[in-house]
């Protein structure tokens, strides 16, 4: 009959390749395992001002915001109070939200809740302000595109309707379904 004294380095050399297999089993599992993506931040800016250039130098869009967040396993950007300018088209349009989310690089910004555009005035037209809970701009497109119900006035019209498209550079806007609206005519009513 073996001596414990005998047997016990035996046994523990055992254990010790045991776990030591085990472990590197274990190793190679995690690194064959995919990894879960986190959407944390990189980097957050707070109070900031972004502008847009065209080929001549002249600002296109200018976009500033209370916060703006970036998170790289996306590459979107995520922004709280945006006011957003563009003076792309011949008339200027400003939006701005609670928030909003940008697209990586830029190419496609989603105002949501409390969504508000205004286009200036010009010539003898007023100025227009168009409302919505949701807004998805395409700034070097001059458009923007909702399916949810908008309301847009002017100093004449007041007009509703669930989706529109608007193309800002063309002066098109186009109601996509449910319009309704009421015109008061003020040469009518001065005319009386």
């Amino acid at each position: 009959m073996p001596r414990l004294p005998q047997v016990f380095p035996v046994a523990l050399m055992t254990a010790l390749a045991g776990l030591t297999f085990w472990l590197d089993q274990a190793i190679l599992q995690d690194t064959a395992a995919p990894e879960t993506k986190r959407h944390d931040p990189d980097y957050i800016v707070d109070n900031v001002t972004a502008h847009r250039m065209d080929a001549e130098g002249r600002i296109k869009h200018t976009l500033r915001a209370q916060r703006l967040t970036h998170y790289p396993d996306d590459d979107s950007t995520h922004l709280v109070a945006p006011h957003f300018t563009s003076n792309a088209s011949r008339t200027p349009m400003t939006i701005t939200s609670r928030t909003a989310r940008m697209s990586s690089g830029g190419e496609h910004v989603y105002f949501e809740t409390d969504v508000r555009a205004t286009r200036a005035a010009y010539g003898k037209h007023s100025e227009m302000v168009m409302e919505t809970s949701f807004l998805h701009v395409t700034p070097d497109e001059n458009t923007a595109r909702t399916d949810r119900p908008v309301t847009i006035t002017d100093a004449n019209t007041v007009a509703h309707a669930i989706g529109l498209e608007l193309n800002s550079e063309t002066r098109i806007v186009k109601f996509l379904s449910r319009f309704r609206g009421t015109y008061h005519d003020p040469g009518r009513a001065s005319s009386r």
